[in-house]
């Protein structure tokens, strides 16, 4: 007796058994044999599913790419294309089907590496129905928990992300109240801040910087200047120069506002290294720290370029002479390049502005 007629006679008419949970699940038969194939769509209808064929793992695509199905249960050895590569092609293309492989090899190898790449279980010909039955279940219940376990770790990604979210509104929150503090004490740094950051995230972006970087980033220029709350107010408005004092009182705040920020911004370093230093120099003779070239955290050579770009462009209580336009403050940056500015972040910065991503209307 061949395989396929044991397996037709060892089978006593539709199954009684539960259905699938929810909505009629589909399943795909895929065997070149056509009498096994009634044989398992008939057991399979018998247990509540709706059943479409196939006769070789070529066929069995075509089926997929027209309509999903919760279950394949395809034989090994087939024309064209086998069990195993159909298997490796439903695990790429629909990894939520479960399926189950059918075949007269017993071999131990064959059944582990398929189980390997994703086969839910592995019987041998001839089979008992019941058998077919009991592994198909446990086969859709393991596609059950895998895509409830799923969905349930994609919600808690979604809750941890919505937390993430109102604590950075918290935070920005507090930022807000410290930089509103400033613009009490510094009338320039009011629209100073929204433009440095704006600027720096455009340069961000034009560096084709990762997305949550330009988002640090940009949130870094908001507040590079936080630091300026500790200084004495007849210094920030005068008008008129400095003297030394007052210009090295004043240069305090990258290392201030470093201060005031450090125990709020310990998981966002990049945010802190911009506050801290914004004023170094690419030729290492800034300040606080005389870091010079790559030493230099990026973040830091964006905000740079960005706070010199809208300091040149716009006025100031201490200058009297009239804000540069903006084609003579690129030239002032570009003349700078590889003294007071990196090169690569002029350039960038210069490309935005081309490019119009650089909304200059800010300091309009």
């Amino acid at each position: 007796m061949t395989d396929i007629q044991s397996t037709i006679d060892g089978y006593a008419g539709p199954a009684v058994g539960p259905a699938p949970r929810g909505e009629a699940m589909r399943c795909l038969v895929v065997d070149d044999e056509p009498r096994l194939r009634q044989v398992l769509v008939r057991l399979m209808e018998g247990d509540g599913f709706t059943c479409l064929e196939a006769a070789n793992g070529a066929d069995a695509l075509d089926v997929l790419r027209r309509m999903p199905v919760a279950l394949v249960l395809t034989d090994l050895r087939m024309p064209q294309m086998d069990g195993k590569q159909l298997l490796r092609e439903v695990r790429a293309r629909y990894p939520d089907t479960a399926v189950v492989l059918l075949t007269a090899v017993a071999e131990v190898e064959v059944a582990v590496s398929c189980l390997a790449i994703g086969a839910m279980d592995y019987l041998t010909k001839p089979f008992q129905l019941d058998e077919v039955r009991a592994r198909v279940s446990q086969a859709i219940e393991k596609r059950r928990l895998i895509i409830e376990n799923r969905e349930h770790r994609e919600k808690l990604e979604q809750r941890v992300a919505a937390q993430a979210r109102r604590l950075e509104q918290m935070f920005l929150a507090s930022i807000q109240s410290l930089a509103d503090a400033l613009e009490v004490k510094d009338r320039y740094t009011r629209g100073h801040s929204v433009r440095v950051s704006q600027y720096a995230a455009a340069v961000a972006r034009s560096l084709e910087l990762d997305p949550d970087v330009v988002r640090q980033i940009e949130l870094g220029g908001h507040v590079h200047d936080i630091g300026k709350i500790g200084v004495r107010e007849e210094v920030l408005n005068k008008p008129g120069a400095l003297t030394d004092e007052e210009y090295e009182h004043i240069m305090t705040h990258p290392v201030v506002g470093w201060r005031i920020l450090s125990p709020l911004l310990a998981e966002a370093p990049l945010i802190l290294n911009i506050v801290r230093s914004h004023h170094e120099r690419f030729d290492g003779r800034g300040i606080p720290d005389g870091l010079a070239g790559s030493a230099i955290p990026l973040e830091a050579r964006i905000a740079a370029v960005a706070d010199s770009f809208d300091a040149m462009t716009s006025g100031r209580p201490y200058r009297r002479d009239r804000q540069m336009t903006t084609e003579a403050a690129i030239a002032e940056l570009e003349r700078c390049r590889g003294t007071q500015f990196d090169p690569d972040v002029v350039q960038a910065f210069v490309r935005a502005v081309r490019e119009g991503a650089v909304d200059l209307r800010l300091g309009a």
